[in-house]
């Protein structure tokens, strides 16, 4: 039977973010937005209820909750601000569940343990200057040196650039493969920010995600031992792809959150404010972009439950994933702009929160895969031209871990 109730252990991660963002974040996230402001102690606060291990295996420092849990935690920490979910996106789904997926038993013991105990903080580095969608299109490379590598390149729009101690790189290790824009000679590297050769900034024009940290770092010559390769040579694009399909389930579940928060703030001035001798609740207009976020909340958070379901059963869930991610964002950003119209000239200012939720949406609809990627696999996969590849590494299923 399909049953769509969430269990005890899901309802108490819901409760727990809830409380989290509403004691630690709502306070202060205008404040911290409109100042471009990080506040690093929400990492500290994160991990002391094991959120930044939310679904890693407690053998690997993490809290052992499933796939679904870490849905349930991005959409209530998107709710609040999407730099939260951020946070968890990049640290948990980027990297960490990468690591679990295809790092070694050493490489789990040195990174994944202390990122999932919150000792360590975590990012994912692909995105290049010139080089987005087009991931053939990175300049960085890897060249072997005995038994080391010497990475050089420069990464951008890097969230938690300043911030991470660990960084998933993804560079060349064939030259002439990548002059053939042969994706076969990327490789996926481990980097740590002390590693000589590291420099990072801070990204300050950012026009939305103003509380997150989102930023850019270089290296030099920056030698990487062997042993910080993930996986083989070779194997790099097939890592990043991995990385993605579990960032874009968080993200998806984010997305949901914020359209979530567009519905209520936007349920609530409905019924205050007045226009005509009524509230404006009651005008048709308004209702129907009331009923579009309704709807198109349930439909987002179906979509990432069923992905969620998959990943705990170990099925394989790169369409679901890509669809889920591209609606979802794409509702949330429909959302914010109908909550800013409800809002009229309020909507257009600080004074509510539903503009933040505005500039904040758009990013969701560029990166991990921009809509009109999502929207051109989506086709791919109905028309038959799109089949998914046997892995060597998949995410484990919830019951073998």
């Amino acid at each position: 039977m399909i049953g769509f109730d969430l269990s005890e252990d899901h309802l108490s991660v819901e409760r727990l973010v809830r409380e989290l963002v509403a004691k630690e974040v709502a306070p202060r996230i205008a404040e911290n937005d409109a100042k471009h402001f990080f506040d690093r102690s929400i990492l500290g606060k994160m991990a002391e209820i094991g959120l930044l291990g939310i679904c890693i295996p407690a053998e690997q420092g993490g809290a052992g909750f499933d796939y679904l849990s870490l849905g349930l935690a991005c959409e209530e920490l998107e709710y609040g601000d999407t730099s939260l979910r951020v946070i968890l996106s990049v640290h948990v789904g980027l990297n960490g569940l990468t690591l679990l997926s295809w790092g070694t038993a050493e490489q789990k013991a040195r990174y994944l343990v202390p990122q999932s105990k919150g000792l360590k903080i975590a990012t994912f580095g692909m995105t290049e200057p010139d080089a987005g969608s087009d991931v053939v299109g990175l300049q960085s490379t890897a060249r072997r040196d005995g038994k080391d590598y010497l990475l050089n390149g420069e990464k951008t729009w890097i969230s938690l650039a300043d911030v991470a101690d660990h960084f998933l790189v993804i560079a060349w290790t064939d030259l002439e493969k990548k002059r053939q824009r042969d994706h076969s000679g990327l490789s996926a590297f481990i980097v740590e920010r002390t590693m000589p050769g590291f420099a990072s900034g801070t990204l300050e024009q950012k026009w939305g995600i103003r509380a997150g940290n989102t930023g850019f770092f270089s290296m030099n010559d920056m030698r990487v031992p062997i042993e910080n390769r993930i996986g083989e040579e070779g194997e790099g694009f097939k890592i990043a792809m991995f990385a993605l399909e579990q960032g874009r389930y968080t993200v998806a579940a984010g997305a949901t959150g914020l359209i979530r928060a567009c519905l209520d703030a936007s349920r609530k001035y409905a019924r205050e404010r007045k226009t005509f001798g009524k509230a404006i609740g009651e005008h048709q207009l308004v209702k129907e972009m009331i009923a579009q976020m309704a709807l198109d909340y349930d439909v987002s958070r179906l979509l990432w439950l069923r992905c969620g379901w998959m990943k705990n059963e170990g099925l394989r869930n790169n369409r679901e994933t890509s669809q889920a991610k591209w609606y979802a964002t794409v509702a949330s950003e429909r959302a914010a702009s109908d909550a800013v119209q409800i809002h009229g000239a309020y909507g257009y200012s600080d004074e509510y929160p539903v503009g933040r939720y505005y500039r904040n949406c758009k990013g969701a609809v560029i990166y991990e895969g921009t809509r009109e990627i999502h929207k051109l696999m989506q086709a791919d996969y109905a028309l038959g031209y799109r089949h998914d590849k046997p892995v060597r590494c998949s995410l484990p299923p919830v019951g073998s871990r």
